[in-house]
């Protein structure tokens, strides 16, 4: 990975946990905590692809694993984190615009579920059986909502600017912005509206050439 890209995703990360472990884990939601590492390692594996967000996961699991209160194995969520990671690095667009909101929403929700029942898993294998004490369904209903309705606030933001620190030619166009807030929030309508818009400048400039090309036509006669 690059050193932007590592630096970039080093602080982010922190950042999510230090907001997770102090704020949302103090809110005492019902069911699961809301991960916001976890939405900060998806909106980075979605502009850095499968191995960037393999490595982005496994670091911030590790991470996870390592902060306090931490009454787990370490290297648990780390697992967890790498294998979501590289999933969600998948579900990356090939021309790196967001046309719609239904993608990245259906990432989340797949990620949160999947990620509740692996940590689940890999708990049983290691004879961590709590989540049967709170009960599973439960536990991944939650967590998805509360991802979800997350997920609008956080991973556009984080996209656009991994975009921007990596130099991507859509975040210096400003295309990255747009199709980042408008396609998440409006399921990408406004990009439709940009289309529409950039339509119409050209049907006026060749309006506007037409023209011209008319009067100087006269002229000549």
């Amino acid at each position: 990975m690059k050193v932007n890209r590592i630096l970039l995703s080093t602080a982010l990360v922190v950042v999510a946990l230090v907001i997770q472990v102090s704020v949302l884990a103090r809110l005492q939601l019902p069911g699961a905590v809301p991960d916001l590492v976890l939405l900060t390692v998806l909106g980075l594996a979605l502009v850095y692809g499968p191995v960037g967000g393999c490595l982005i996961g496994f670091g911030a699991g590790l991470l996870a694993d390592l902060a306090p209160p931490a009454d787990h194995a370490v290297g648990r969520y780390a697992l967890v984190l790498c294998v979501i990671g590289y999933l969600a690095g998948l579900a990356r667009p090939d021309n790196g615009r967001l046309k719609s909101a239904s993608g990245p929403m259906a990432v989340v929700v797949a990620a949160a579920i999947g990620t509740t029942l692996l940590y689940a898993g890999v708990g049983a294998l290691v004879g961590d059986t709590a989540a049967r004490h709170v009960g599973l369904g439960y536990l991944l209903f939650t967590a998805a909502v509360y991802d979800l309705l997350l997920a609008p606030f956080t991973v556009p933001l984080i996209m656009a600017l991994a975009r921007r620190v990596d130099n991507d030619p859509l975040a210096d166009a400003g295309g990255g912005a747009t199709d980042v807030s408008s396609g998440w929030l409006s399921s990408g309508t406004g990009l439709r509206i940009g289309a529409q818009r950039g339509g119409l400048l050209v049907k006026a400039a060749r309006g506007r050439a037409s023209r011209a090309g008319r009067i100087k036509g006269v002229k000549r006669l």
